[in-house]
């Protein structure tokens, strides 16, 4: 799902805090600055109570998901991986989960490993059992593809990777706009997300760490706001969550969050999931009447590698190539007749080599996507196919 549409309380919202409440945080006695304060820290409060986290202390506010991945990637690898220690992603992660691995890989010398997935893009349970060792410290893995639409089972996979004492990291950017997310529930140790897909502002995004590992890890960047107390032979650092917010805070977007989470809620997180799923289903039955289209992923005619029915089915994601037409062509063209799709290989080139491809079209439903829009998809690409 690309960047959301931003509804009015949300520009609203942030636009009053600029023009009334324009103050830094957490460091001045004024007004002002501790009306920012209140409204700063009501955020975390919101988007707590929106993850159903336990204590405030476990939200901390970044820049969007990556930053969190990195953050948890950097401070994880630092604390408690060493040469030869196993982390453990799958085939299906956006860059943003291999990336930071990767170069840990090469500081720390860490092993990244990366679990199947079938042919129709379900990940392979068994595979995932196979590859946990006594040199795994940790699984990172997606809730939901940004390619596939494949909703991971997180449960089984939590539960398997605690069986083994090993933490578990979801990247829920596309997770968290479109499905009810409770960590307690799902029991992760880490659960990231970003503003910018979820109807609210972009440049803010949340990690959410259960207590007992973010006591644990060292701070990510150091400066101001993050420290205790600083003299020439020692910094000593401040309290959770601030130990690893370095810097000024976005605190006009954590605002601008909290509104958009109040928008979604005030909606029906229940009515979201229902009209983005209908949307996907109606999608996939349009878009398999057009001749020589693969749809990649999930769908109720495939069937995947061992155990891997007990995925839910996928979700507000739809890739497909048609033919030997190019991605980018198709999504040129789509263009000229209004219709915006993004082609490429999505930031997750190691999938795409998985598919056998060099990209997809994609398309992405929000809330506000209706099945008159995906109606005008489907006969735009058919007048695309006509073109070639």
């Amino acid at each position: 799902m690309p960047c959301t549409q931003k509804p009015l309380c949300v520009l609203d919202a942030m636009r009053d805090e600029y023009l009334n409440v324009n103050a830094n945080v957490h460091r001045g006695v004024h007004y002002l600055s501790q009306q920012a304060t209140d409204l700063h820290e009501a955020a975390r409060e919101r988007v707590r109570q929106f993850v159903n986290a336990e204590k405030i202390e476990e939200i901390v506010f970044t820049r969007g998901t990556t930053e969190s991945i990195n953050l948890v990637a950097s401070s994880f690898c630092e604390a408690m991986m060493k040469d030869g220690d196993e982390v453990l992603v799958s085939d299906m992660e956006h860059h943003s989960n291999i990336v930071p691995w990767q170069l840990q890989a090469e500081r720390r010398g860490i092993v990244v490993k990366h679990v199947a997935i079938g042919d129709d893009g379900r990940l392979c349970l068994d595979d995932f059992e196979a590859q946990l060792t006594e040199r795994t410290r940790l699984v990172s893995i997606t809730h939901v593809s940004n390619v596939l639409g494949t909703v991971n089972p997180l449960p089984i996979i939590i539960e398997k990777a605690h069986e083994r004492g090993i933490p578990v990291l979801v990247d829920g950017a596309q997770g968290a706009p479109h499905l009810k997310v409770d960590v307690q529930q799902l029991d992760c140790d880490f659960y990231a997300f970003s503003g910018h897909k979820m109807y609210g502002p972009t440049g803010i995004g949340v990690l959410y760490g259960k207590e007992k590992w973010l006591e644990q890890l060292p701070p990510y960047q150091g400066g101001g706001e993050m420290i205790d107390k600083v003299t020439w032979e020692k910094t000593t650092f401040e309290r959770l969550p601030f130990k690893f917010e370095a810097g000024t805070p976005d605190f006009v977007a954590t605002h601008g969050l909290a509104t958009a989470i109040d928008y979604m809620e005030n909606l029906g997180l229940e009515n979201i999931m229902a009209h983005e799923q209908d949307l996907t289903r109606y999608a996939i039955s349009r878009l398999s009447e057009i001749e020589g289209i693969s749809i990649y992923g999930p769908t109720s005619a495939q069937a995947g590698c061992d155990n891997a029915a007990t995925v839910t089915d996928r979700d507000a994601v739809i890739s497909f190539n048609v033919g030997n037409i190019h991605h980018l062509d198709i999504g040129t063209l789509l263009d000229r007749l209004g219709i915006a799709v993004r082609t490429g290989h999505h930031c997750a080139q190691p999938l795409m080599a998985r598919l056998g491809v060099q990209g997809t079209v994609r398309a992405s439903f929000a809330l506000y996507n209706t099945r008159a829009e995906v109606d005008t998809l489907v006969e735009g690409l058919r007048r695309v196919i006509q073109m070639f």
